[in-house]
Protein backbone atom coordinates (compact mmCIF):
# COMPACT_ATOMS: atom_id res chain seq x y z
CA UNK A 1 0.00 0.00 0.00
CA UNK A 2 1.73 3.38 -1.37
CA UNK A 3 0.40 5.63 1.59
CA UNK A 4 0.07 9.82 1.65
CA UNK A 5 1.92 10.80 4.27
CA UNK A 6 1.38 14.93 3.31
CA UNK A 7 -1.95 15.17 4.14
CA UNK A 8 -2.75 17.34 7.37
CA UNK A 9 -4.88 14.04 8.95
CA UNK A 10 -2.39 13.32 11.79
CA UNK A 11 -4.00 11.88 14.58
CA UNK A 12 -1.01 12.16 17.07
CA UNK A 13 -0.71 16.06 17.21
CA UNK A 14 -2.50 18.15 19.50
CA UNK A 15 -3.20 21.08 16.98
CA UNK A 16 -5.19 18.00 15.10
CA UNK A 17 -6.87 16.78 18.15
CA UNK A 18 -7.88 20.42 19.08
CA UNK A 19 -9.30 21.02 15.99
CA UNK A 20 -9.88 18.12 13.54
CA UNK A 21 -12.55 19.89 11.33
CA UNK A 22 -10.32 22.04 8.68
CA UNK A 23 -7.98 18.70 8.23
CA UNK A 24 -10.93 16.64 7.26
CA UNK A 25 -12.15 19.67 4.83
CA UNK A 26 -8.69 18.98 3.02
CA UNK A 27 -8.87 15.26 3.07
CA UNK A 28 -13.09 15.48 1.13
CA UNK A 29 -11.32 17.59 -1.37
CA UNK A 30 -8.40 15.08 -1.60
CA UNK A 31 -10.79 12.55 -3.07
CA UNK A 32 -13.06 9.66 -1.61
CA UNK A 33 -10.88 7.05 -0.13
CA UNK A 34 -7.31 7.84 0.49
CA UNK A 35 -4.29 5.96 1.71
CA UNK A 36 -2.65 6.69 5.22
CA UNK A 37 0.93 5.22 5.72
CA UNK A 38 0.91 5.70 9.68
CA UNK A 39 -1.45 3.49 10.30
CA UNK A 40 -2.00 1.48 7.48
CA UNK A 41 -5.25 2.10 6.50
CA UNK A 42 -7.86 3.48 3.96
CA UNK A 43 -9.15 6.49 4.88
CA UNK A 44 -12.93 7.38 4.04
CA UNK A 45 -14.24 11.22 4.55
CA UNK A 46 -17.12 11.65 2.41
CA UNK A 47 -20.83 11.00 4.49
CA UNK A 48 -22.11 8.93 1.17
CA UNK A 49 -19.26 6.69 1.16
CA UNK A 50 -19.28 6.14 5.24
CA UNK A 51 -22.92 5.83 5.15
CA UNK A 52 -22.55 2.99 1.92
CA UNK A 53 -19.63 1.07 3.39
CA UNK A 54 -21.51 0.78 6.79
CA UNK A 55 -24.31 -1.45 5.51
CA UNK A 56 -21.73 -3.22 3.09
CA UNK A 57 -21.68 -7.01 4.10
CA UNK A 58 -18.44 -7.00 2.06
CA UNK A 59 -16.93 -5.36 4.76
CA UNK A 60 -16.67 -6.84 8.54
CA UNK A 61 -15.74 -5.73 11.85
CA UNK A 62 -13.84 -9.17 12.00
CA UNK A 63 -12.52 -11.61 9.58
CA UNK A 64 -11.82 -14.29 11.56
CA UNK A 65 -15.54 -15.96 10.71
CA UNK A 66 -13.94 -16.53 7.33
CA UNK A 67 -10.19 -16.64 7.58
CA UNK A 68 -7.25 -17.32 9.84
CA UNK A 69 -4.52 -14.17 10.41
CA UNK A 70 -2.38 -15.94 8.03
CA UNK A 71 -5.45 -16.40 5.08
CA UNK A 72 -5.98 -12.80 5.61
CA UNK A 73 -2.31 -11.44 5.44
CA UNK A 74 -2.47 -10.07 8.96
CA UNK A 75 -0.34 -11.13 12.01
CA UNK A 76 -1.80 -12.56 15.28
CA UNK A 77 -1.85 -9.91 18.25
CA UNK A 78 0.55 -11.17 20.77
CA UNK A 79 0.50 -14.00 23.34
CA UNK A 80 0.66 -11.34 26.47
CA UNK A 81 -2.83 -9.06 24.64
CA UNK A 82 -5.14 -12.44 24.69
CA UNK A 83 -7.22 -11.32 27.66
CA UNK A 84 -8.31 -8.00 25.89
CA UNK A 85 -9.19 -9.72 22.64
CA UNK A 86 -10.70 -12.58 23.81
CA UNK A 87 -13.03 -10.33 25.71
CA UNK A 88 -13.20 -7.72 22.81
CA UNK A 89 -14.11 -10.52 20.23
CA UNK A 90 -16.98 -12.13 21.93
CA UNK A 91 -18.71 -8.95 22.04
CA UNK A 92 -21.62 -8.21 18.86
CA UNK A 93 -19.59 -5.25 17.72
CA UNK A 94 -16.60 -7.06 16.73
CA UNK A 95 -18.93 -10.40 15.63
CA UNK A 96 -20.59 -10.83 12.18
CA UNK A 97 -23.57 -13.10 11.24
CA UNK A 98 -24.59 -15.07 12.44
CA UNK A 99 -23.02 -14.69 15.43
CA UNK A 100 -23.90 -11.12 16.19
CA UNK A 101 -27.38 -11.91 15.02
CA UNK A 102 -28.16 -14.80 17.53
CA UNK A 103 -26.29 -12.35 20.60
CA UNK A 104 -27.97 -8.84 19.24
CA UNK A 105 -31.66 -10.55 18.60
CA UNK A 106 -31.21 -11.55 22.46
CA UNK A 107 -29.70 -8.27 24.31
CA UNK A 108 -32.52 -6.19 22.11
CA UNK A 109 -35.52 -7.39 24.29
CA UNK A 110 -33.41 -5.20 27.22
CA UNK A 111 -33.45 -2.06 24.43
CA UNK A 112 -37.24 -2.27 23.19
CA UNK A 113 -38.94 1.06 22.82
CA UNK A 114 -41.21 0.15 25.52
CA UNK A 115 -38.45 -0.93 27.88
CA UNK A 116 -36.28 2.32 27.05
CA UNK A 117 -39.46 4.51 27.78
CA UNK A 118 -40.29 2.63 31.10
CA UNK A 119 -36.26 4.04 32.09
CA UNK A 120 -37.00 7.66 31.66
CA UNK A 121 -38.45 8.78 35.15
CA UNK A 122 -35.34 6.96 36.50
CA UNK A 123 -33.10 9.14 34.35
CA UNK A 124 -34.72 12.18 34.83
CA UNK A 125 -35.08 11.42 38.52
CA UNK A 126 -30.94 11.07 38.73
CA UNK A 127 -29.97 13.69 36.25
CA UNK A 128 -32.02 15.90 38.45
CA UNK A 129 -30.13 14.78 41.91
CA UNK A 130 -26.49 14.97 40.37
CA UNK A 131 -27.58 18.58 39.31
CA UNK A 132 -28.87 19.61 42.54
CA UNK A 133 -25.69 19.01 43.61
CA UNK A 134 -23.76 20.44 41.55
CA UNK A 135 -25.51 23.28 42.20
CA UNK A 136 -25.49 23.24 45.63
CA UNK A 137 -21.49 23.16 45.78
CA UNK A 138 -21.65 26.63 43.36
CA UNK A 139 -20.42 24.66 40.36
CA UNK A 140 -17.54 21.66 39.78
CA UNK A 141 -16.61 19.89 36.98
CA UNK A 142 -19.37 18.54 34.77
CA UNK A 143 -17.82 15.70 33.41
CA UNK A 144 -16.89 14.20 36.88
CA UNK A 145 -20.17 15.25 38.97
CA UNK A 146 -23.30 14.82 36.34
CA UNK A 147 -21.88 13.12 32.57
CA UNK A 148 -20.30 10.28 33.80
CA UNK A 149 -22.27 9.20 36.93
CA UNK A 150 -25.82 9.81 35.26
CA UNK A 151 -25.06 6.67 32.05
CA UNK A 152 -22.93 4.43 34.47
CA UNK A 153 -25.31 4.36 37.04
CA UNK A 154 -28.23 3.61 34.38
CA UNK A 155 -26.09 1.10 32.95
CA UNK A 156 -25.07 -0.53 35.77
CA UNK A 157 -28.96 -0.78 37.08
CA UNK A 158 -29.99 -2.36 33.49
CA UNK A 159 -26.99 -5.01 34.17
CA UNK A 160 -27.91 -5.59 37.93
CA UNK A 161 -24.39 -4.46 39.11
CA UNK A 162 -25.01 -3.30 42.70
CA UNK A 163 -24.30 0.27 43.91
CA UNK A 164 -21.31 -0.95 45.97
CA UNK A 165 -19.53 -2.76 43.21
CA UNK A 166 -19.97 0.49 40.91
CA UNK A 167 -16.33 2.76 41.67
CA UNK A 168 -13.80 0.47 39.53
CA UNK A 169 -16.22 0.65 36.35
CA UNK A 170 -15.19 3.83 34.85
CA UNK A 171 -11.55 2.82 35.11
CA UNK A 172 -11.96 -0.42 33.46
CA UNK A 173 -13.64 1.13 30.87
CA UNK A 174 -10.95 3.83 29.96
CA UNK A 175 -8.39 0.76 30.13
CA UNK A 176 -10.15 -1.19 28.02
CA UNK A 177 -11.55 1.86 25.23
CA UNK A 178 -7.45 2.52 25.20
CA UNK A 179 -6.77 0.29 22.88
CA UNK A 180 -9.14 1.56 20.17
CA UNK A 181 -6.96 4.38 19.75
CA UNK A 182 -4.99 3.93 16.34
CA UNK A 183 -1.25 2.18 17.03
CA UNK A 184 -1.65 1.83 20.98
CA UNK A 185 1.54 1.82 22.76
CA UNK A 186 2.67 -1.43 25.26
CA UNK A 187 1.61 0.61 28.11
CA UNK A 188 -2.07 1.16 26.92
CA UNK A 189 -2.08 -2.80 25.70
CA UNK A 190 -0.69 -3.65 29.24
CA UNK A 191 -3.64 -1.25 30.80
CA UNK A 192 -6.34 -2.57 28.45
CA UNK A 193 -5.23 -6.48 29.78
CA UNK A 194 -5.45 -5.93 33.58
CA UNK A 195 -8.96 -4.37 33.24
CA UNK A 196 -9.99 -7.11 30.81
CA UNK A 197 -8.64 -9.76 33.82
CA UNK A 198 -10.54 -8.05 36.12
CA UNK A 199 -13.70 -6.83 34.92
CA UNK A 200 -13.93 -10.20 33.59
CA UNK A 201 -13.32 -11.94 37.10
CA UNK A 202 -15.73 -10.00 38.68
CA UNK A 203 -18.54 -10.56 35.69
CA UNK A 204 -17.44 -14.28 36.14
CA UNK A 205 -18.55 -14.26 40.14
CA UNK A 206 -21.63 -11.73 39.09
CA UNK A 207 -22.96 -14.21 36.66
CA UNK A 208 -22.75 -17.16 39.56
CA UNK A 209 -24.50 -14.92 42.06
CA UNK A 210 -27.55 -14.26 39.32
CA UNK A 211 -27.11 -17.85 38.49
CA UNK A 212 -28.37 -18.73 41.59
CA UNK A 213 -30.41 -16.04 42.61
CA UNK A 214 -32.18 -14.49 39.23
CA UNK A 215 -33.13 -10.99 39.59
CA UNK A 216 -35.11 -8.55 37.40
CA UNK A 217 -31.78 -7.49 34.88
CA UNK A 218 -30.06 -8.00 31.67
CA UNK A 219 -27.41 -10.58 32.72
CA UNK A 220 -30.23 -12.57 34.65
CA UNK A 221 -31.97 -12.31 31.26
CA UNK A 222 -29.60 -13.65 29.20
CA UNK A 223 -28.81 -16.39 31.86
CA UNK A 224 -32.49 -17.39 31.16
CA UNK A 225 -32.17 -17.36 27.73
CA UNK A 226 -29.32 -19.75 27.75
CA UNK A 227 -31.00 -22.07 29.98
CA UNK A 228 -33.97 -21.81 27.79
CA UNK A 229 -32.21 -23.09 24.74
CA UNK A 230 -30.99 -19.72 23.27
CA UNK A 231 -27.00 -20.50 22.86
CA UNK A 232 -25.03 -18.18 24.57
CA UNK A 233 -21.31 -19.15 26.29
CA UNK A 234 -20.73 -17.18 29.18
CA UNK A 235 -18.01 -15.38 27.96
CA UNK A 236 -20.42 -14.16 25.32
CA UNK A 237 -22.17 -12.72 28.22
CA UNK A 238 -19.37 -11.72 30.22
CA UNK A 239 -18.20 -9.80 26.19
CA UNK A 240 -21.66 -8.32 26.21
CA UNK A 241 -21.96 -7.08 29.88
CA UNK A 242 -18.66 -5.15 29.22
CA UNK A 243 -19.70 -3.71 25.34
CA UNK A 244 -22.94 -2.68 27.15
CA UNK A 245 -21.20 -1.13 29.73
CA UNK A 246 -18.87 0.80 27.83
CA UNK A 247 -20.80 1.65 25.21
CA UNK A 248 -23.59 2.77 26.80
CA UNK A 249 -21.86 5.54 28.79
CA UNK A 250 -18.42 6.26 26.66
CA UNK A 251 -20.48 8.25 23.82
CA UNK A 252 -23.22 9.68 26.43
CA UNK A 253 -20.22 11.08 28.49
CA UNK A 254 -17.93 12.87 25.90
CA UNK A 255 -21.48 13.97 23.86
CA UNK A 256 -22.35 15.57 27.33
CA UNK A 257 -18.77 17.79 27.72
CA UNK A 258 -17.88 18.18 24.03
CA UNK A 259 -21.87 19.48 23.84
CA UNK A 260 -21.78 21.69 26.39
CA UNK A 261 -18.16 23.38 25.76
CA UNK A 262 -19.66 23.96 22.43
CA UNK A 263 -22.77 25.58 23.59
CA UNK A 264 -20.07 27.81 26.09
CA UNK A 265 -18.49 28.37 22.62
CA UNK A 266 -21.40 29.63 20.96
CA UNK A 267 -23.45 31.88 23.10
CA UNK A 268 -25.93 32.73 20.90
CA UNK A 269 -27.13 29.15 20.63
CA UNK A 270 -27.10 28.82 24.32
CA UNK A 271 -29.03 31.60 24.69
CA UNK A 272 -31.56 30.59 22.30
CA UNK A 273 -31.57 26.90 24.06
CA UNK A 274 -32.06 29.03 27.53
CA UNK A 275 -35.05 30.64 25.72
CA UNK A 276 -36.61 27.58 24.53
CA UNK A 277 -36.26 23.97 26.13
CA UNK A 278 -38.34 22.62 23.14
CA UNK A 279 -35.14 22.96 21.05
CA UNK A 280 -33.44 20.26 23.66
CA UNK A 281 -34.38 16.91 21.13
CA UNK A 282 -32.79 19.01 17.63
CA UNK A 283 -30.02 20.31 20.16
CA UNK A 284 -28.58 16.66 21.10
CA UNK A 285 -28.52 15.61 17.54
CA UNK A 286 -26.82 18.84 16.43
CA UNK A 287 -24.23 18.19 19.22
CA UNK A 288 -23.56 15.04 18.39
CA UNK A 289 -23.07 16.10 14.56
CA UNK A 290 -21.13 19.21 15.65
CA UNK A 291 -18.69 17.31 17.77
CA UNK A 292 -18.49 13.88 17.03
CA UNK A 293 -17.86 11.66 20.11
CA UNK A 294 -16.52 8.53 18.09
CA UNK A 295 -14.52 9.48 15.01
CA UNK A 296 -13.44 6.64 13.53
CA UNK A 297 -15.03 3.38 12.77
CA UNK A 298 -12.40 0.77 11.61
CA UNK A 299 -13.92 -2.26 9.16
CA UNK A 300 -11.92 -5.50 7.50
CA UNK A 301 -12.28 -5.61 3.49
CA UNK A 302 -13.57 -9.52 3.16
CA UNK A 303 -13.76 -9.19 -0.62
CA UNK A 304 -12.28 -6.48 -3.01
CA UNK A 305 -14.39 -3.23 -3.37
CA UNK A 306 -13.83 -0.46 -5.96
CA UNK A 307 -14.76 3.03 -4.48
CA UNK A 308 -14.50 6.09 -6.96
CA UNK A 309 -11.73 3.94 -9.37
CA UNK A 310 -9.55 2.87 -6.74
CA UNK A 311 -9.56 -0.83 -5.84
CA UNK A 312 -9.28 -2.19 -2.23
CA UNK A 313 -7.98 -4.71 -1.68
CA UNK A 314 -9.10 -7.89 0.67
CA UNK A 315 -7.27 -7.76 4.00
CA UNK A 316 -6.89 -4.02 3.80
CA UNK A 317 -8.38 -1.68 6.74
CA UNK A 318 -10.77 1.10 6.15
CA UNK A 319 -10.79 3.98 8.55
CA UNK A 320 -14.39 5.60 8.10
CA UNK A 321 -14.19 9.18 9.29
CA UNK A 322 -17.87 9.79 11.60
CA UNK A 323 -16.30 13.08 12.55
CA UNK A 324 -15.39 14.40 8.84
CA UNK A 325 -18.47 12.69 7.50
CA UNK A 326 -20.60 14.45 9.50
CA UNK A 327 -19.27 17.76 8.67
CA UNK A 328 -19.74 16.84 4.87
CA UNK A 329 -21.42 20.02 3.00
CA UNK A 330 -22.70 17.58 0.46
CA UNK A 331 -25.02 16.89 3.69
CA UNK A 332 -24.84 19.44 5.51
CA UNK A 333 -26.17 23.22 5.06
CA UNK A 334 -22.63 25.48 6.31
CA UNK A 335 -21.32 22.21 8.76
CA UNK A 336 -18.91 24.16 10.77
CA UNK A 337 -22.15 26.57 12.24
CA UNK A 338 -23.69 24.95 15.44
CA UNK A 339 -27.50 25.63 14.45
CA UNK A 340 -29.31 23.80 17.64
CA UNK A 341 -32.55 24.39 15.13
CA UNK A 342 -31.19 22.13 12.69
CA UNK A 343 -33.73 20.28 11.36
CA UNK A 344 -32.24 18.08 8.36
CA UNK A 345 -29.78 16.36 9.86
CA UNK A 346 -28.42 12.82 9.19
CA UNK A 347 -25.61 12.51 11.57
CA UNK A 348 -23.73 9.28 11.64
CA UNK A 349 -22.69 8.99 15.15
CA UNK A 350 -24.72 6.17 16.24
CA UNK A 351 -23.18 4.63 13.16
CA UNK A 352 -25.38 2.56 10.98
CA UNK A 353 -26.33 -0.90 9.52
CA UNK A 354 -26.45 -4.00 11.16
CA UNK A 355 -24.08 -2.17 13.80
CA UNK A 356 -26.42 0.82 14.24
CA UNK A 357 -25.69 1.25 18.22
CA UNK A 358 -27.80 -0.60 20.18
CA UNK A 359 -28.53 1.92 22.69
CA UNK A 360 -29.18 5.09 20.47
CA UNK A 361 -32.67 5.28 22.26
CA UNK A 362 -31.32 5.54 25.42
CA UNK A 363 -28.02 7.31 24.84
CA UNK A 364 -30.65 10.21 23.86
CA UNK A 365 -32.92 10.61 26.71
CA UNK A 366 -29.74 10.69 28.92
CA UNK A 367 -28.47 13.59 26.93
CA UNK A 368 -31.87 15.26 26.71
CA UNK A 369 -32.14 14.68 30.66
CA UNK A 370 -28.94 16.56 31.42
CA UNK A 371 -29.49 18.74 29.46
CA UNK A 372 -32.59 19.40 30.65
CA UNK A 373 -32.00 19.49 34.24
CA UNK A 374 -29.01 21.85 33.54
CA UNK A 375 -31.45 24.24 31.58
CA UNK A 376 -33.93 24.23 34.86
CA UNK A 377 -31.65 24.38 37.71
CA UNK A 378 -28.32 25.69 36.72
CA UNK A 379 -29.23 28.31 34.17
CA UNK A 380 -26.48 30.35 34.96
CA UNK A 381 -23.89 27.61 34.09
CA UNK A 382 -20.75 28.98 32.61
CA UNK A 383 -17.27 27.74 32.74
CA UNK A 384 -14.55 27.98 35.05
CA UNK A 385 -11.24 27.71 33.47
CA UNK A 386 -10.20 26.39 29.81
CA UNK A 387 -10.80 22.65 29.33
CA UNK A 388 -8.12 20.35 28.51
CA UNK A 389 -8.86 17.66 25.61
CA UNK A 390 -8.10 13.98 25.79
CA UNK A 391 -5.30 13.21 24.17
CA UNK A 392 -7.29 10.35 22.21
CA UNK A 393 -8.27 11.01 18.62
CA UNK A 394 -11.01 7.54 18.14
CA UNK A 395 -12.78 8.12 20.97
CA UNK A 396 -12.96 12.35 21.30
CA UNK A 397 -13.66 14.18 24.40
CA UNK A 398 -12.09 16.02 27.40
CA UNK A 399 -10.42 15.80 30.87
CA UNK A 400 -13.17 17.23 32.50
CA UNK A 401 -15.36 20.87 32.37
CA UNK A 402 -14.74 22.54 35.36
CA UNK A 403 -18.14 24.75 35.46
CA UNK A 404 -19.45 27.44 38.04
CA UNK A 405 -22.34 29.20 38.57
Amino acid sequence: MSGRTDLAFDPWDPAFLADPYPAYAELRDRGRVLSYEPTDQWLVPHHADVSALLRDRRLGRTYQHRFSHEDFGRTAPPAEHEPFHTLNDHGMLDLEPPDHTRIRRLVSKAFTPRTVEQLKPYVRQLAGELVDGLVEAGGGDLLTDVAEPLPVAVIAEMLGIPESDRAPLRPWSADICGMYELNPSEETAAKAVRASVEFSEYLRELIAARRKEPGDDLISGLIAAHDEGDRLTEQEMISTAVLLLNAGHEATVNATVNGWWALFRNPGQLAALRADHSLVPSAVEELMRYDTPLQLFERWVLDDIEIDGTTIPRGAEIAMLFGSANHDPAVFADPGRLDLSRKDNPHISFSAGIHYCIGAPLARIELAASMTALLERASTLRPATEPRRKPNFVIRGLEGLSVEL
